[in-house]
């Protein structure tokens, strides 16, 4: 009721009452009290006991002086008193009254659905379920009507403050005391108009930290409720919801982080809405409060009264679990991507990168080759990846003691046949790849090498870089060639093994020289283009680099193809390159054409070769290719001894699966002998003091197993020898007894002088300790063909002048004797000497001297004058005879 219609209509209405006395002006209205208190004093009685009721007219003393014919009014403007406890009572019983209604009701309908026990618990929730829901509504009942008569108090209160400044202000009551009261009165006013909204605010909190758990409740009430012992079980409401959680958070990578800011802001919020209905703080400075008390759980130490130490200790607690959260949150963060980097899983962003696929024994090798290459760049980068630890292909190209001399090596753990993977080490800008055959059943590596070209032919970024496959069977070349088209250069590692010990085993010393130009070491081909060339004859090329030798010539009128040992009359056009062995790729220029005495040869012909006799001990699966390569190269009437453990009966049809047509053989004629190439009988009963040349193959049994094939040609190696030592005569005649162990070796030495041996020798550590003991001349291991793939990775075009160096047809590096190009102690230039060989059509690339151990390739100061030797050599590449 409002006070203009209560003077028009009550008779008894007295206008004294708006016009107090000057003590009554004086005298300031009573502050309302403050919230904390309101909430301390709070009646026990009372529904809303957090809301204190405002003050009223008859406990104000202004209003003291008033008549008892206002009571009416006094009355109408009072709270409601709260109920008795026998109304409490009373409403408590009629819903007890209620209940068995209610339970009977649902204990009907739930001995349909379940079975004795499920009903009992559904019947207990619901039971529990409408108790609070009746509580809920009678709360929510009387804390509205509270609400609503508190808001008419203040309403009527601020009309009458607002009267009495009027009045004072007409009344000229202008000292300062009045003007401060008036101002307080003021304030008064704007603190009763806030105190709905905190009441507000302090309600909505905590209904919204009611809701949550409501909503839980009634979530597994449902599910409870729609579970059945039936087979046909539908999922229960509170299992679909964790599995959509689970999909959420599995599908989405922001999703953790995304909930935690999410449960932080509404901690933030909610609090600061707490602590705004209980303080006297404005909202924003609630909310920061609300921040400092989640960051910081100590914060809240200084809060004073019951309801905001209440809110602050509940804010602090959800700080610490969220600052929990988050912190396992970083921790599993930061272990992760520690876990990657350890593991590999990380991506390399490099350019111009040689990448290698896969992990062998020939990897140690290939990695000190690039090495080298990369030595006059400053060095460069390599990325390995292959099925493995990261950590231990780093441990184990730790311990191979390389000098990689600046190059980087990065190891990273994936499949070359999983796209993602070779996306990781990005495959698309590498300059070259490199993959690897793995060790063990060659068709299988061979089949998975088809396999990594095919991934890499499907990146969609496409390559930068040209494939170099090392492949292990000569049959399946076709295929990969086939399938990865000009970006794929193949090396056949058995092969080129098997075609390079058969060289070898024809003349002796060709091992070590094909080491000096396979490595990055000594020298190597190189191809330039060089324009101040051009119109130039091939005879005037080969003289025209005083720090390299032209050995061809890369036309490009022939779609790039590589002429080795062309023409002398060939003229070198505008777009064509020159094909050098240099020692680097910047060593070398052309120079002035230097003058040269051509002269003429001792004698034009070479004496016809005479029949061998070679032995093989072991098995190679690629036997019928090395059969068929060395029928080529043997004069007629030679003999091919085969001993190995293979019955006799098997090897013909072996020999014959691979494609060896035994009555097409014209040069040689097989020998079979089976026995142990380990056993020492089995040995003795070879004639080994009569073979020209012996070739101990890494049997095709143990071939999966480097250490075990090498032990096994070690062993081999060593009975060959001793046998040999005994039956051969001695230069000097020395009892048995007297032999020490130096004297063992060089009796073997001895043996050594009258047969050459060539031993197949996987590992390069194996190699380097026969190398020592010079026991065996010769040993040709897996690091050639580490040398050929370097060569390749670096540029693809090396592999054509390889694959027709190691090819039946075209040319070949030979030994040959000084005799055919000079006279004994005649002094000649190197330059004079390569003229010379140009008159064989061959191209002369270094020399031996008589008491060196290893050759020269593209000696320095070739125009030089020397005596030579008849006994010296010199190494060419010729056509293959």
């Amino acid at each position: 009721m409002s006070l203009d219609s209560q003077d028009s209509t009550s008779p008894s209405f007295n206008r004294d009452w708006f016009f107090p006395s000057p003590s009554f002006i004086h005298q300031s209205p009573p502050k309302p009290p403050k919230p904390h208190r309101r909430f301390s004093t709070a009646s026990k009685h009372s529904p809303d006991s957090n809301i204190s009721n405002p003050p009223s007219f008859r406990s104000s003393p202004s209003l003291s002086p008033t008549t008892s014919k206002y009571g009416r009014l006094r009355r109408r403007v009072e709270f409601p008193r709260p109920p008795d406890k026998s109304s409490i009572q009373h409403q408590n019983a009629s819903v007890l009254d209620r209940k068995p209604v209610v339970s009977s009701e649902k204990k009907q309908s739930t001995v349909k659905v379940s079975s004795g026990s499920l009903g009992h618990r559904v019947r207990v929730r619901w039971n529990l379920a409408i108790t609070v829901a009746i509580v809920i509504t009678a709360l929510t009942s009387l804390v509205h009507k509270n609400f609503t008569l508190h808001n008419q108090v203040i309403v009527l209160q601020d009309q009458i403050l607002k009267l009495n400044v009027r009045l004072r202000a007409c009344n000229l009551l202008s000292n300062v005391d009045t003007f401060d009261s008036v101002m307080q009165e003021l304030d008064d006013i704007g603190y009763g108009s806030h105190n709905g909204l905190k009441n507000l605010a302090l309600i909505v909190s905590v209904t919204l930290l009611s809701i949550p758990v409501l909503a839980f409740k009634y979530i597994d009430f449902v599910s409870k409720s729609r579970s059945s012992d039936s087979v046909l079980e539908e999922a229960l409401l509170n299992k679909q919801l964790a599995y959509r959680v689970d999909i959420f958070l599995s599908v989405h990578p922001y999703a953790k982080p995304l909930a935690l800011l999410v449960a932080t802001l509404l901690v933030i919020c909610l609090g600061g809405l707490a602590l705004f209905g209980v303080t006297d703080d404005n909202l924003a400075d609630c909310l920061w409060l609300s921040w400092t008390f989640v960051a910081d759980s100590g914060n809240h130490a200084n809060t004073e009264g019951i309801g905001p130490r209440l809110v602050s200790v509940s804010i602090s607690f959800g700080g610490m679990l969220i600052f929990a959260m988050m912190l396992g949150l970083v921790s599993d963060s930061i272990s992760e991507k520690f876990d990657s980097l350890r593991k590999g899983r990380s991506e390399v962003v490099e350019q111009n990168h040689t990448l290698i696929l896969g992990w062998s024994d020939k990897l140690g090798s290939l990695l000190n080759q690039l090495g080298i290459a990369n030595e006059s760049l400053g060095g460069g980068i390599v990325v390995v990846m292959a099925e493995r630890d990261k950590e231990e292909m780093e441990m184990d190209i730790a311990k191979m003691e390389f000098d990689f001399k600046g190059t980087s090596v990065i190891c990273r753990s994936g499949s070359p046949l999983i796209l993602a993977d070779l996306k990781k080490v990005s495959v698309s800008k590498a300059r070259a790849i490199v993959v690897l055959a793995e060790d063990g059943n060659a068709d299988q590596s061979d089949a998975r090498a088809l396999r990594t070209v095919l991934s890499l032919t499907g990146v969609k970024e496409g390559l930068k870089g040209h494939i170099v496959v090392e492949l292990s069977d000569l049959d399946n070349e076709v295929l990969v060639k086939l399938v990865g088209g000009d970006l794929v250069k193949t090396v056949v590692a058995h092969d080129v093994i098997g075609r390079l010990m058969i060289q070898c085993a024809r003349q002796p010393g060709l091992a070590q020289i094909w080491e000096d130009i396979l490595g990055f070491e000594n020298c190597e081909f190189y191809i330039k283009r060089w324009p101040q060339l051009h119109g130039m004859q091939f005879e005037d090329i080969l003289i025209s680099f005083p720090d390299a030798i032209p050995c061809g010539i890369k036309v490009a009128s022939c779609d790039g193809k590589i002429i080795l040992n062309p023409e002398d009359s060939y003229v070198l056009q505008e777009d064509d390159e020159i094909l050098v062995i240099a020692e680097d790729d910047d060593s070398y220029a052309p120079a002035a054409l230097p003058t040269v005495w051509r002269g003429s040869l001792p004698k034009d012909f070479i004496g016809p070769k005479s029949a061998e006799k070679i032995l093989f001990c072991g098995w190679r699966r690629d036997m019928e290719d090395m059969i068929m390569v060395l029928d080529a190269f043997l004069a007629p009437g030679s003999e091919l001894w085969m001993f190995n453990d293979v019955p006799e009966n098997e090897r013909e049809k072996k020999l014959i699966d691979g494609g060896l047509d035994l009555s097409r053989l014209e040069n040689i004629q097989l020998v079979n002998r089976e026995g142990n190439a380990v056993i020492r009988r089995h040995l003795e009963s070879l004639p080994l003091q009569s073979f020209d040349s012996i070739l101990i193959l890494a049997d095709e049994s143990v071939e999966d197993s480097a250490i075990q094939a090498d032990s096994r040609s070690l062993a081999t190696l060593l009975l060959i020898r001793d046998i040999q030592s005994k039956r051969l005569p001695m230069v000097n005649q020395v009892r048995r007894g007297t032999f020490s162990q130096g004297s063992w070796i060089g009796e073997m030495q001895q043996a050594s002088d009258k047969s050459v041996i060539i031993s197949e020798i996987l590992d390069p550590r194996t190699k380097n300790l026969l190398s020592m003991s010079k026991i065996s001349d010769y040993v040709l291991s897996n690091e050639l063909v580490s040398m050929a793939l370097a060569m390749v990775a670096e540029d693809q075009q090396i592999n054509d002048v390889l694959e027709e160096l190691f090819a039946d047809e075209g040319n070949e590096l030979q030994i040959r004797q000084a005799d055919l190009y000079l006279s004994e102690g005649e002094e000649l230039s190197f330059y004079e000497v390569l003229l010379r060989a140009r008159q064989r059509r061959e191209i002369v690339i270094g020399y031996r001297a008589a008491n060196a151990e290893k050759a020269v390739i593209n000696p320095p100061a070739k125009s030089e004058r020397r005596r030579w030797s008849l006994k010296d050599v010199f190494v060419v590449i010729a056509e293959k005879e």
